[in-house]
Parts: structure tokens; C-alpha cells; sequence
């Protein structure tokens, strides 16, 4: 099995960001951590426009499951966005004010952005969803590296979104194919959506983290610089060639495999306690997943 392919399933997580959650989560890689708390920076205005689009777009839509596959979409997005809002809410208190400037520049790049056809709007969820597959690539596929030791409410939060993700990864370009087919104009459109949606928002998070190394003094450092070139290679490295995939005539993000760990916590999940987050032991050599029955397999081992 390597794939899933069910309606989606909204799950709220009562993720806390307590106060006693250092910025700085990843111990020795300051760097990764400014990267993607950059990128959490940008949520709370992209998937608020994502699932305003998708809203518009599915009213549209005939087919039935496509449009419970949105609604489910746009439910699990709710979710994320208000957790990366209360997880932002905590770098700015603590340490960063001033990414408040850099969320005045989304929220008014999304309010333009919103003016534009519903086709353009859809390319770029549909472009923006498929970057996703290389993320989750790159933060669970090399979850083991990245996140040893660090801070495991980040982790598992982080986790989590990636998790979702990959469960509703066919949504957007379903809705998109559903509304305006598979003909030439349709692909050159979702082409273009792919690089402005991915592209976007990679800028506004390197905004972000810009603006985080700043404040915490290195960002004319030589070796901070280096380190931070270290971890956009292995970021550009697993996310590329999603992309440029995603950018051929008849992509189908179905053809993408999904990371075993992904399926094992989808599986897992049902059988958890939905009142306790779902926390990732990042001391253990293999970070598995966060549920009981994985915690017995490990104790027959």
C-alpha cells in the first residue's frame, strides 16, 4: 500500500504553545528553525485564501465527492491555520514583534491576489498543494535528521500539517480538473499556478526567517549563512522535482507515493485519544509515530 485515496478527515488537535517553547526548537540548526517558522508565518493568510477559492470553486462543481473532498479540504485547513496562527502569536510575543511587518505584506499580497479570476486562484492552490508533496518529503521522509532532540510540540504540530497534507493532496487538483478540464489553456494556466503558488510563498517565508535571523544577529554571520545554504539545498533538493513533476501535461498527484510514515499515522489515529496531541518522541532513533500501536510494537521489539 503506498497511497491513500478517501475523503479526507478534518481533526482538531488541541496543540498548546505554552510559553516555555524556545523559538529556537531545533537544538543546533537555529537555522531550520528560523526556515520553517517563517514558513508558519505564512499560513494564517495563504490557507484562509486557499479555502476561499476552493469554496467559490466547488459551488461549481457536479461531481459529489469532489465537492465533500473540498469541503473536507477546507475543514482540515481551518485547523492548520489557526494553530500556525497561535504558534506565530508565540514567536512574536517572545522574540520577533516585527514579523508583524511581514504579515501587513500578505495580507495585503492576498487581498490583491483575491481580486484575480477564479481559474488564476485555482492554478495557484492547485501549484501551491502540490509543493506540499515535497515538503512532506522533505520534514518526514528525513524527519530523523532534521528533528532529533528538538522541541516535540513543535515537531509533532509540524508533523501533523504535513500529515494532512498528504491526505488531501488530490483535492485542489481535482476541483481545478473538474471546473476546467485537461484542455491546453487549462494546463498552461495550472503550469503557471505552479510556480506563482510555490514560489509566492517561499518568498514570504524567506521574508520571514530573514527578518528572524536578523533579530537574533546573524544574518551577515559567514557561518550562519553557510549553515542556512546547507538547509535550503536539502530543501530545494526534496522539493524541486515535485515541482517541476507537478509541472508536465497530465500530472495526477495520485502518481506521487506517500511516505510510509504518513500512512501510519492516518491508520493509527482512529485508535488515539483525541483530547491528547498526538506528541512525536524525537529522541527515539526512528521517531515513529505518536500513537499506541506504535509504542507496542516498539516494546515486543
Amino acid at each position: 500500500m503506498t497511497q491513500r485515496n478517501t475523503t479526507p478527515v478534518p481533526r482538531k488537535i488541541p496543540f498548546e504553545f505554552p510559553d516555555d517553547i524556545n523559538p529556537q526548537w531545533i537544538p543546533g540548526r537555529n537555522e531550520l528553525a528560523a526556515m520553517i517558522n517563517g514558513g508558519s508565518l505564512t499560513m494564517p493568510y495563504l490557507e484562509p485564501f486557499l479555502i476561499r477559492t476552493m469554496r467559490e470553486a466547488a459551488e461549481q462543481v457536479c461531481d459529489t465527492r469532489v465537492k465533500a473532498d473540498a469541503d473536507a479540504f477546507n475543514r482540515q485547513e481551518g485547523q492548520h491555520f489557526r494553530a500556525h496562527r497561535r504558534f506565530n502569536d508565540l514567536l512574536k510575543r517572545k522574540r520577533y514583534p516585527q514579523l508583524a511587518d511581514v504579515e501587513d505584506q500578505m495580507e495585503a499580497s492576498y487581498a490583491r491576489l483575491s481580486k484575480r479570476s477564479l481559474r488564476a486562484r485555482m492554478a495557484y492552490t492547485a501549484g501551491f498543494e502540490a509543493m506540499t508533496m515535497g515538503v512532506t518529503k522533505w520534514l518526514i521522509g528525513k524527519r530523523i535528521g532534521l528533528f532529533r532532540n528538538a522541541d516535540p510540540r513543535v515537531v509533532s504540530f509540524v508533523l501533523w500539517h504535513m500529515v494532512e497534507e498528504t491526505e488531501h493532496k488530490t483535492v485542489a487538483h481535482d476541483v481545478y480538473k473538474a471546473l476546467y478540464g485537461s484542455s491546453l489553456g487549462a494546463y498552461w494556466a495550472r503550469m503557471v499556478g505552479v510556480f506563482h503558488g510555490s514560489l509566492d510563498v517561499i518568498k514570504f517565508s524567506m521574508r520571514g526567517y530573514r527578518s528572524i535571523l536578523k533579530q537574533d544577529g546573524v544574518w551577515t554571520n559567514f557561518r550562519a549563512r553557510l549553515r542556512l545554504a546547507r538547509e535550503m539545498a536539502g530543501f530545494v533538493w526534496n522539493v524541486g522535482p515535485y515541482l517541476f513533476r507537478a509541472a508536465l501535461p497530465g500530472h495526477d498527484p495520485r502518481n506521487e507515493p506517500d511516505e510510509p510514515w504518513v500512512l501510519e499515522w492516518l491508520a493509527a489515529y482512529p485508535d488515539s485519544n483525541p483530547d491528547d496531541p498526538p506528541l512525536v518522541d524525537t529522541g527515539h532513533p526512528t521517531m515513529p509515530v505518536p500513537f499506541a500501536p506504535a509504542k507496542t510494537m516498539q516494546a515486543a521489539a
